[in-house]
């Protein structure tokens, strides 16, 4: 393994309806507070317990939020994007950029000599001679049972 971390990004269409807290997530992010370096993006902080985004499940904290009702989100200053959500009205629709980490490299993909799995004939092996033995078993003593 040679120590780098992979990413999968995935892109999202996520309608919420306000709820008595309103979307029940925090955001950061912005022009004037990039959390990322060099992205002024806006990202979410906190999902809120028992709010519309935490009783939809999709939404995660660290998911970047792209447009709010078809309104793109680049270039605004934090409080911007915070006005932008107050006033989207009682359904909104969000496009999100989900950042999944992927461990030990791409899906699907092992180096040769590469120690992080177990090939499927170390387990089948084992599993087929018990299987094999209990038959054996079975068949020469049933008439005992």
């Amino acid at each position: 393994m040679n120590g780098r971390v992979v990413y999968l990004v995935a892109e999202e269409e996520i309608n919420l309806t306000r709820g008595p807290s309103g979307l029940g997530f925090n955001i950061v992010g912005g022009t004037d507070q990039q959390y990322v370096s060099n992205d002024s993006g806006i990202y979410v902080s906190r999902i809120k317990e028992n709010g519309a985004a935490a009783l939809d499940g999709r939404l995660q904290e660290g998911d970047k939020i792209l447009s709010v009702n078809g309104q793109d989100l680049k270039n605004l200053l934090h409080q911007d994007a915070v006005d932008l959500f107050r006033n989207a009205g009682y359904a909104v629709s969000l496009r999100v950029q989900h950042r999944l980490q992927v461990q030990n490299g791409p899906i699907g993909h092992r180096g040769e000599g590469d120690p992080s799995g177990i090939p499927i004939f170390m387990v089948l092996v084992p599993v087929f001679a018990l299987t094999m033995v209990a038959a054996w078993v079975f068949m020469r003593y049933r008439q005992q049972l």
